[in-house]
C-alpha cells in the first residue's frame, strides 16, 4: 500500500482503504464474527484507512468497526465518518435504507454545528475513540434531499461548517470534507469554502464520469482530495451487462445496459475483465488519493486486491481517456 496526503493536511491514508457499508448489512447480513474476520482480511493485506457511517445499518457498521481496531496502536490507522444524520432510540427494524437487521435506531438529519455536534460524539463512542481523522458532510445535496436540499445547505453554512473548523483546529479531526454520490453540491460549497477531501461514490468511474468536467480540475487546484467510492457503479461494473444488474442504486436502464456491454467488449480486447479495469481505472487515476473497496465478503476482497495487483496492457489508457 502507497500512502497519500489529504488535501494540505498532515494526515495520510492508505490508497486502498476498506468501505465498511457491508458490515452494516448492506443488502445482505453477517455475523459478528464475519464482520471481523473481513476487517482482519483488510488489515492483513494492508490497508489502514477504514470508512464508515453511522447511516451504515443505524450505527452497526461503527459499532463492528470500533470493536474491531479498539486493541490497535491508534496512530497506525485513520478513520472516516460522516456527519449528517443523528441516530437515537427507535424500533427493531428487519430492514432500513437497503441495511438488513439494523440497530434500533430511529434517525434525523441535521447538517447545523449542534447537530454535527451530536453526531461525532455518538461517532465517537460506538468507534471507541476521541477523534477522527477524516469527517465527511454525508449526502448533502439536492442528489438526496430534493427540494428540502435548501434548508440544509442554510443550516450547513449557518453554523455546520463553522463547528467543522472547530473540531479540525482543537484536533478532533485532522480533515473535514463531503461524503456524497453528486458532483454538483461538491462545486457549490467548494464555490464558497475550502474543503480537504471529498468522498465522491460513482461520479467518477469506468462507467460514470460525471467529476471530470469540472471537479477533479478544481479539486486539484485546490489541494482538495478526492476519495472515490461506488467503483462499481452499484454493481454492474463488477457483475457486466447481466439480467437485473444495478446502477446507480436501481436496476440498470436499457441505455446503461447498452454502455457498459459496449465497454466489456473493450477491455476483452485488452484481455482484462470489466471489473478489473473499473478497478484499476479508480485506482490509477491521477486525481484519487485512495479508492474504497467496500464488502462483507473475504473472498470479494481477496479478489479485488488480486485483480489490483494484475498487470494490465499499456493500451488501457487509451479506454481510461488520462
Amino acid at each position: 500500500m502507497h500512502q497519500k496526503q489529504i488535501g494540505k493536511t498532515d494526515l495520510t491514508v492508505t490508497d486502498i482503504s476498506f468501505g465498511c457499508a457491508g458490515i452494516g448489512n448492506i443488502g445482505r447480513a453477517i455475523s459478528d464474527q464475519e464482520a471481523e474476520d473481513v476487517l482482519q482480511a483488510a488489515w492483513d493485506a494492508g490497508i489502514r484507512y477504514f470508512d464508515t457511517a453511522p447511516h451504515y445499518g443505524r450505527g452497526r457498521s461503527e459499532e463492528r468497526l470500533g470493536s474491531f481496531l479498539k486493541n490497535l496502536d491508534r496512530s497506525s490507522f485513520a478513520i472516516s465518518t460522516k456527519v449528517g444524520r443523528v441516530l437515537s432510540p427507535g424500533p427493531a427494524l428487519s430492514e432500513a435504507d437497503g441495511f438488513i437487521d439494523p440497530l434500533p435506531n430511529s434517525v434525523r438529519y441535521d447538517y447545523s454545528g449542534a447537530g454535527f455536534e451530536e453526531a461525532i460524539e455518538q461517532s465517537c463512542q460506538r468507534l471507541q475513540t476521541d477523534t477522527i481523522d477524516i469527517l465527511y458532510v454525508h449526502d448533502i445535496g439536492a442528489y438526496t434531499h430534493g427540494a428540502e436540499n435548501d434548508r440544509h445547505m442554510k443550516d450547513f453554512f449557518a453554523s455546520g461548517l463553522d463547528k467543522l473548523q472547530e473540531l479540525k483546529t482543537s484536533g478532533r479531526i485532522r480533515a473535514y470534507g463531503l461524503g456524497v454520490n453528486e458532483t454538483r453540491v461538491c462545486l457549490d460549497i467548494l464555490a464558497r469554502t475550502d474543503l480537504d477531501a471529498i468522498l465522491l461514490a460513482g461520479r467518477l468511474t469506468l462507467l460514470d464520469r460525471d467529476a471530470e468536467a469540472e471537479l477533479v480540475g478544481i479539486c486539484k487546484g485546490r489541494a482538495t482530495s478526492l476519495i472515490l467510492g461506488g467503483i462499481f457503479n452499484s454493481g454492474i461494473l463488477a457483475t457486466g451487462p447481466t439480467e437485473g444488474a444495478w446502477f446507480d442504486y436501481k436496476p440498470a436502464s436499457q441505455d446503461i445496459i447498452e454502455q457498459v456491454t459496449d465497454l466489456q467488449r473493450k477491455t476483452e480486447t485488452f484481455g482484462i475483465p470489466l471489473a478489473t479495469a473499473a478497478l484499476h481505472y479508480a485506482h490509477s487515476h491521477p486525481a484519487a488519493a485512495s479508492v474504497l473497496i467496500g464488502t462483507g465478503k473475504i473472498s470479494s476482497l481477496k479478489r479485488n486486491l488480486a485483480a489490483l495487483e494484475t498487470p494490465i496492457p499499456t493500451g488501457c489508457q487509451e479506454l481510461f481517456g488520462y
